[in-house]
C-alpha cells in the first residue's frame, strides 16, 4: 500500500521542459511503514524511470516509530516521453505511507547570495593596521595597497607520483592548491602489495615534493574497510596473522611518517565495508585509532566515507555517520575530524546544507576529502562544481576542501577534469580559479592621520606595500580567524 498525496512541480509540461535545459531536480517525500513486519528498519527508495533509465531520487532506512524524510537530486540530459514514480523497498508484509511526494525543479543560483553573506560572516575578520616608527608621521596620507597571497582555508588536491613529472600539471597544482592526497601511493595495498616485500619510494618521493613546495598534505588511508580494496595476500590470513599485520602495518607506516601527515584517514569507508571487523571484532576500528594516536599524536585522525551529503545511499545517512563516529568515541577512539568524499552527482546545495549542519553536531571538523563532479558537458561540470564548493566555503563546520584529481587521465571519474591532457583549463577549471580569485581580499587607500588603515579580509596571507614620496616599505602579515577586529602593527 502506498498513501499520500504526490505532484510533478510546475506541471507536466514545465516539468518536462526544465529537463530539457538540462536543469537539477530535487525530490521530496515523508515515509512511514505499518505492519507485522514493520519490526525493524527497512531500506526504502524513490526512483524513475525515464524512458529506459533508472534514476535514484533518494534512500533512507526507514522506521515505523516516525515519519522518515526522503530527498535526493537528479538530472535527466534529454527531453523524456515516459516518466514513472517507483517506491520500493520493504518486504512483503510491510505496509508502506507515502506523503507529500514532489519532484521539482532547483534554481540552484538562488542560495548563492546568502551563501555568500554566510561566507563574509565566517571566513572574513575585520583588521586594523597600525604604522608605527620614527617617521610614522611622514606616512600619514601615504598610498598603500593590501594583497592576500593565500587561504588559510585548505584548498588541495589529490596527486600521483607519476603527476610530478609533469612540469604543466606542477605548475597549476602549486598555483591553485595549498594541500595535497595521494591517490595511491600510501595504500596498503601499494606500499606492500606482497607480503613482507614494502614500497615507500612512491610516497617518500611525493611527500618531498610537497615539503619542498610549502604544501600540507593528508595521509589517505591506513586501512580500507572494503575487501574488494584489500590485497590478496592480507585477505588470505586467519584471523591471528591478521592481528599481526594490522599491527605491523600501522606501527610501521605512522613510525615511518611521524609528524609529517597533518591528517589521517585511519579506515576508510567504514559504513560501506566490515572486512576487519568481521575478522577481528567490533573493537578493531577503535583500536586503530588508538594505535595511530599513541604513534603520532600530532595527526589529526578521521573518518572517511562516501554518499553522505546526498541522500542517494541509505548505508551512509548523516545519521549513520553520526552514531558510528559516537560508537567509535565511546570505544576510546580520537577522533578529530569527519571526512565526507564528495564524490556528488547533480548537487543541490539545500540537501548538501542539511547533511552539514547534522554532522556538526558533533563539534568536529568536516573536510571534504575527495570532491567531484561528473558531467560530459563542462559548463555544466562548471555549475555542480560551484554548487558545492561555495555551500562548502559558506559552511562554518567546514575546514577543507581537496579535489580529487584535476588533470585529465588522471581522476577517479570520467569527465570530472578541470584542466586536459594538452594543459587547457576548461569551464569547469575557469569557474573554480573565478572562486579562488573571489575569496581572497583586496584592498587599497591612504594611510589616515591616526597612522591607520581598515578593511575587511579572508583569513590568509597578506602582504601590504606603501608608497610614500621618499621611499617604499613591503610588510606580510596574517589575518587569522577571530570575531573581535585584528588589530595589527606593522613596523617601518
Amino acid at each position: 500500500m502506498v498513501s499520500g498525496g504526490g505532484k510533478l512541480g510546475g506541471g507536466d509540461g514545465d516539468w518536462k521542459r526544465r529537463q530539457q535545459r538540462r536543469e537539477a531536480m530535487a525530490m521530496a517525500a515523508r515515509d512511514n511503514r505499518e505492519g507485522s513486519g514493520a519490526t525493524s528498519p527497512h531500506h526504502v527508495n524513490v526512483a524513475l524511470g525515464v524512458d529506459n533509465q533508472w534514476i535514484n531520487g533518494g534512500q533512507v532506512e526507514a522506521n515505523s516509530d516516525r515519519w522518515n524524510k526522503i530527498r535526493g537530486s537528479f538530472r535527466i540530459e534529454k527531453r523524456p516521453s515516459k516518466v514513472i514514480v517507483y517506491v520500493q523497498g520493504p518486504p512483503p508484509g510491510v505496509d508502506l505511507m507515502l506523503s507529500d511526494l514532489q519532484i521539482f525543479p532547483v534554481n540552484r543560483k538562488s542560495r548563492f547570495k546568502v551563501l555568500k553573506e554566510k561566507t563574509d560572516k565566517i571566513r572574513k575578520r575585520d583588521v586594523i593596521l597600525k604604522f608605527s616608527g620614527s617617521e610614522n608621521e611622514g606616512l600619514v596620507g601615504a598610498s598603500l595597497k593590501i594583497k592576500q597571497i593565500d587561504n588559510c582555508f585548505a584548498f588541495g588536491a589529490c596527486i600521483n607520483r607519476s603527476n610530478i613529472e609533469n612540469e604543466e600539471f606542477v605548475d597549476f597544482f602549486l598555483k591553485n592548491f595549498n594541500w595535497a592526497v595521494f591517490g595511491n601511493e600510501l595504500k596498503w595495498y601499494h606500499t606492500q602489495s606482497q607480503q613482507g616485500k614494502f614500497n615507500y619510494k612512491d610516497a617518500d618521493e611525493l611527500l618531498e615534493f610537497c615539503h619542498k613546495h610549502g604544501k600540507q598534505t593528508r595521509g589517505h588511508c591506513i586501512f580500507w574497510e572494503v575487501e574488494d580494496a584489500i590485497q590478496p595476500w592480507v585477505r588470505s590470513l586467519d584471523s591471528g596473522d591478521l592481528m599481526i599485520a594490522v599491527q605491523n602495518r600501522i606501527r610501521g607506516l605512522l613510525s615511518r611518517y611521524r609528524g609529517k601527515f597533518r591528517h589521517y584517514d585511519v579506515n576508510n569507508e567504514m559504513l560501506h565495508g566490515s572486512f576487519y571487523q568481521d575478522r577481528l571484532g567490533k573493537d578493531i576500528r577503535a583500536y586503530m585509532f588508538r594505535e595511530a594516536h599513541q604513534l603520532d599524536p600530532s595527526a589529526i585522525l578521521f573518518v572517511n566515507d562516501y554518499n553522505v551529503e546526498d541522500g542517494c545511499d541509505s548505508k551512509s545517512t548523516p545519521e549513520k555517520y553520526i552514531q558510528q563516529i559516537l560508537d567509535l568515541q565511546e570505544r576510546g577512539a580520537p577522533i578529530g575530524g569527519i571526512g565526507i568524499q564528495g564524490h556528488i552527482s547533480h548537487p543541490v546545495g539545500e540537501i548538501i546544507c542539511d547533511a552539514l549542519d547534522k554532522l556538526a553536531i558533533l563539534g568536529l571538523p568536516i573536510w571534504f576529502t575527495e570532491l567531484d563532479v561528473s558531467a560530459e558537458n563542462e559548463y555544466i561540470r562548471a555549475d555542480d562544481l560551484e554548487v558545492i564548493l561555495r555551500e562548502a566555503f559558506a559552511h562554518p563546520a567546514v575546514e577543507g576542501i581537496l579535489l580529487w584529481g584535476f588533470w585529465e587521465l588522471f581522476t577517479c571519474r570520467d569527465h570530472s577534469h578541470l584542466v586536459d591532457a594538452e594543459g587547457n583549463i576548461n569551464e569547469a577549471g575557469k569557474r573554480y580559479l573565478a572562486l579562488r580569485q573571489e575569496w581572497l581580499s583586496h584592498a587599497d587607500g591612504n594611510i589616515n592621520t591616526q597612522g591607520e588603515f581598515r578593511f575587511s579580509g579572508y583569513h590568509g596571507t597578506y602582504t601590504v606595500d606603501i608608497a610614500t614620496a621618499s621611499k617604499s616599505i613591503s610588510r606580510s602579515f596574517i589575518v587569522d580567524k577571530g570575531d573581535s577586529p585584528l588589530v595589527l602593527t606593522i613596523d617601518e
